[in-house]
């Protein structure tokens, strides 16, 4: 089964809104071109409705992941401990650079994986616990 994507344009590195249709690969190519030029954004969601959707965001070792559960209803999934709470870290959301706390950074590697598990188990109540905004 594919996904629906749309990410950050590993050409531009601009955000390329429009959204594609891929198997896991696809994704997977995205991300790997992207965490090869240090950032990016991307939204993913399954082919069969608008909701859930995730957003991974990350810029260098660290990442951002929100939840689109319904509109207007988004979630941070909460951080692994990679950065002290105290401390900020920017992420690229969209075009811009966007300020965090250490208590909603992940490892960019753990995130990536917790987007790999949304994309095979079709489900997000699994991947960790979420803080409503």
């Amino acid at each position: 089964m594919g996904v629906v994507w749309a990410a950050t344009s590993s050409e531009s590195g601009l955000f390329h809104p429009v959204e594609g249709r891929s198997g896991a690969k696809g994704l997977s190519d995205r991300f790997n071109d992207l965490r090869s030029l240090g950032q990016g954004y991307i939204e993913v969601r399954l082919p069969n409705g608008e909701f859930p959707a995730l957003i991974l965001a990350f810029r260098g070792d660290h990442a951002v992941v929100h939840l689109l559960s319904a509109p207007e209803r988004m979630s941070l999934l909460v951080g692994d401990g990679t950065v002290p709470s105290g401390v900020e870290v920017e992420v690229p959301i969209m075009d811009d650079l966007a300020a965090f706390t250490g208590d909603f950074v992940l490892g960019v590697d753990r995130a990536w994986e917790l987007v790999h598990d949304f994309t095979r188990a079709r489900a997000v109540g699994s991947l960790g616990e979420w803080c409503e905004l």
